[in-house]
């Protein structure tokens, strides 16, 4: 397997403790209130380490996300904006 193309090895699925949720948003934001309460919880049922950051303290994350708030972000790359499912949230975690 070691002289296959890498185009056809599948990459070694991240077990959800090497995963980084990122949850993008604002004080006095309900959507944001809403959004940090799925994440604490699927994060919280898979061990998924998370962290919040605020707009309002980084003006790149305000430039780039100020519209779509609350952003989630799975290992750095966007998951989804404005409403969590928990389902598709805890699915991009663990592949199931």
């Amino acid at each position: 397997m070691a002289d296959m193309s890498p185009l056809f090895r599948r990459a070694a699925a991240k077990s959800p403790q090497d995963r980084l949720v990122t949850l993008i948003g604002k004080p006095d934001c309900h959507l944001c209130d809403d959004a940090q309460i799925a994440v604490e919880k699927v994060c919280g049922e898979l061990g998924v380490p998370w962290e919040v950051k605020d707009i309002t303290q980084d003006p790149q994350l305000h430039d780039q996300y100020w519209e779509q708030i609350p952003v989630v972000l799975v290992d750095g790359a966007q998951h989804t904006f404005w409403r969590v499912n928990e389902d598709r949230l805890r699915k991009a975690l663990t592949g199931r």
